[in-house]
């Protein structure tokens, strides 16, 4: 095909940066289609009718790429702020510094004994390979860390048990245990903050994260179709078909809706092998639009996570300290992140105000906070899981696709959570188009570790 036409199916960071780089290579015979009337996706911002600004989600932006970065520039103009990761672990009700393992000088004395005492146990041991998650946990960071923060952390933020989750996916997303570096922190009483790929990171000062999406839109929206929701797939006619009875041709096609809805509406082909192995959790998100000053104790730090019961979330971020525009005057905001799953369900009853008391439970608003807004989102395909399961279902069905010219990529189209950030889907749509018309490899989805490698400048 000297000059295949091309569709695409979703407008959120993948599909955007597929038609960024078909724009940019003067590739002319291409077209998105978006069910919703917004591009953006996951990635999307909202402002309510109060005003106030939110994210589906805490997004913050480091990029593991020079050419993101470049777009970045082009469509922000320098109309953003660089902010310095602070985020910390709300237990026993105390704020301890992130990374958990590196701050255990923060807790009780008998908990945080009882945490250096399981490295030093483990220190002894011969290490065996993993089989799942929750050993990788157990084998690297021992009894204590593994009771206090990691395991309850890790089943309410994928709503999912660890133990049939895989460990491959790690990489550079848990800090590891240097237990000199621990005992050094616990004779000094030092707090330790300096872990991470995301030290510092970018956010739109108007518009949410969003901003960024409606921009890269912009350069894009005469080959945008919004409102347009794909309901079949005829791969051996190599035809989309869409709710309003109409139908578009194609020679390759570019999918981000997540790979177990793009299977279930195909015809024409066998992929001859069962999907039910991919898992993702659902994510709830409530924001909470405040009356006043951000309390003191809140005024520096990003986000915030809650390994414990006392809220349902698991997460929280102070979203008016990454812009002040996120907010109407004399406001500001928290909002949180809840995951569900037929594993871990949402609690019964008013879950808006049983965010609420949780958030004052864990001291992020005072008892008498002047409530002013509430927002609330359910993103159905929140996360997705690292199951067992997962890799041998990856490896049989996208291959199988990509025989048809159907190729599935973004956070749910390749269902790999380790390059699922903004920056990653966006670059699995560039390379994707790379690797369609110029035959070079695609590097992000078929080698995370390598994509997550410190950044060449």
């Amino acid at each position: 095909m000297k000059t295949p036409k091309i569709v695409i199916i979703g407008a959120g960071p993948a599909g955007l940066g597929a038609a960024w780089r078909l724009r940019q290579l003067d590739h002319a015979e291409f077209a998105i289609f978006e069910k919703a009337g917004h591009v953006g996706g996951l990635a999307t911002s909202y402002i309510d009718p109060n005003g106030f600004t939110w994210d589906v989600g805490g997004h913050v932006l480091h990029s593991h790429y020079p050419y993101f970065d470049a777009m970045f520039e082009e469509v922000m103009r320098g109309e953003y702020f660089t902010h310095q990761r602070e985020s910390w672990i709300w237990i026993y009700d105390r704020f301890v510094p992130y990374p958990f393992q590196n701050n255990i000088h923060r807790l009780p004395p008998e908990v945080m004994k009882e945490c250096l005492d399981g490295l030093k146990e483990l220190a002894q041991q011969t290490p065996k390979p993993p089989e799942n998650f929750a050993d990788w946990i157990l084998a690297s960071f021992g009894k204590g860390i593994a009771k206090y923060f990691m395991l309850p952390y890790n089943l309410k933020v994928w709503a999912y048990p660890p133990e049939k989750m895989n460990y491959r996916w790690v990489g550079d997303r848990v800090a590891v245990v240097d237990i000199g570096r621990i005992e050094t922190n616990i004779g000094l009483n030092r707090d330790d903050v300096s872990w991470g790929p995301n030290a510092t990171f970018q956010f739109p000062k108007h518009g949410g994260t969003g901003e960024i999406w409606r921009r890269v839109g912009g350069h894009l929206e005469d080959k945008i179709s919004l409102n347009t929701e794909v309901v079949a797939v005829d791969a051996k006619k190599r035809q989309v078909h869409f709710a309003e009875s109409s139908r578009e041709g194609y020679d390759l096609l570019f999918s981000s809706m997540p790979l177990d809805l793009l299977v279930g509406m195909l015809s024409g082909v066998d992929i001859a092998t069962d999907i039910k192995p991919l898992h993702h959790s659902t994510v709830t998100i409530v924001g909470i639009g405040i009356k006043g000053q951000v309390p003191e104790n809140l005024q520096t730090k990003c986000w915030m996570y809650f390994p414990e019961n006392k809220a349902p979330f698991f997460r929280a971020t102070v979203f008016s300290n990454y812009s002040q525009y996120n907010t109407p005057d004399g406001a500001w905001s928290l909002m949180t992140e809840t995951a569900s799953s037929a594993y871990v369900p949402l609690p019964d009853g008013d879950f808006e105000q049983l965010v609420i008391e949780g958030a004052k439970r864990t001291r992020l608003i005072p008892a008498d906070a002047r409530v002013e807004s509430v927002w609330s989102f359910r993103a159905e395909h929140g996360y997705p899981t690292p199951s067992l399961g997962r890799d041998a279902v990856l490896e049989r069905a996208l291959p199988a696709l990509a025989q048809h010219g159907i190729y599935s990529r973004g956070r749910f189209g390749a269902w790999k959570y380790e390059v699922s950030n903004q920056d990653h889907t966006f670059m699995q749509g560039v390379e994707w188009v790379n690797a369609m018309l110029q035959d070079e490899a695609e590097l992000t989805v078929n080698d995370p570790r390598a994509a997550n490698a410190p950044k060449k400048t």
